[in-house]
């Protein structure tokens, strides 16, 4: 089968331990999905220069964060990686033209585990972590996504983990807090452009979605949203919802 590509908005580090709507929407994301061999995904907290692939046997789990409960630093996310995947991820790139490098010390950033570690919490699935370029536009990750589009044919699932509004300015101290309309106009409009399969509006959404810049100062949290757009083909909503104010849990899939 030709799998579908996924676009996960992954919160704050705290989404293992967090009861709500997201944490069952991704525990059970295999029941509306079929199990892949393997998960290939970009994630917006490996930035580099040009993609770089992990091609480790056995990640380690990072925790890149601070500020949060420290149980969470005793959680351990214990997918291996898969290095002849890495290769041939590499290999796909370099035939489209993409400068490329391999990394056997990466570990699984919290963008990676911290979905995952819901999803597949024994760590069955392999994994293989693909970097963003921050300062690369949202053309150039659709353009990526496109390269890696022939691995949904041999069973593998690409993601893009990011967060489809990304604003520690309006980040609140509760969990459950309203989320702020400018995040919401903004969230409807991503919403909207992907059911549309709007490509145009998309790549150019800073300049045409209302609050563009106030729900993403930078970009680095949308952009992995480009790699599964341009991997998969039309859009459907999965999830949708807010943690901590101003952060849409949105999710979906294309295929």
């Amino acid at each position: 089968m030709t799998f579908p590509t996924l676009f996960i908005s992954h919160g704050a580090p705290d989404l293992p331990i967090r009861e709500g709507a997201t944490q069952t929407f991704l525990r059970g994301l295999f029941t509306e999905i079929p199990v892949p061999k393997a998960i290939a995904i970009v994630s917006a907290h490996w930035l580099t220069a040009q993609p770089t692939i992990s091609s480790a046997a056995k990640p380690a789990t990072l925790y890149d964060f601070g500020g949060f409960p420290p149980e969470l630093s005793q959680l351990v996310y214990p997918a291996p990686g898969h290095p002849t995947l890495a290769d041939k991820i590499a290999n796909l790139l370099t035939a489209q033209g993409f400068p490329v490098r391999l990394n056997g010390q990466r570990g699984y950033d919290h963008g990676v585990w911290t979905p995952l570690i819901l999803a597949d919490p024994t760590g069955r699935i392999p994994v293989v972590q693909i970097s963003m370029q921050p300062h690369e536009t949202p053309a150039h990750h659709l353009r990526l996504g496109k390269a890696l589009a022939p691995l949904r044919d041999e069973g593998v699932l690409i993601v893009g983990s990011g967060a489809a509004t990304h604003n520690f300015g309006g980040f609140s101290d509760r969990y459950d807090a309203p989320p702020p309309d400018w995040a919401v106009a903004f969230d409807d409009w991503l919403a909207n452009a992907i059911a549309q399969n709007n490509i145009t509006q998309l790549l150019n959404y800073r300049q045409i979605a209302p609050f563009a810049a106030r729900n993403h100062p930078t970009e680095e949290h949308l952009l992995p949203l480009f790699v599964a757009l341009g991997a998969g083909g039309q859009g459907r909503q999965l999830h949708r919802g807010f943690t901590y104010g101003a952060f849409s849990m949105a999710a979906y899939a294309f295929a």
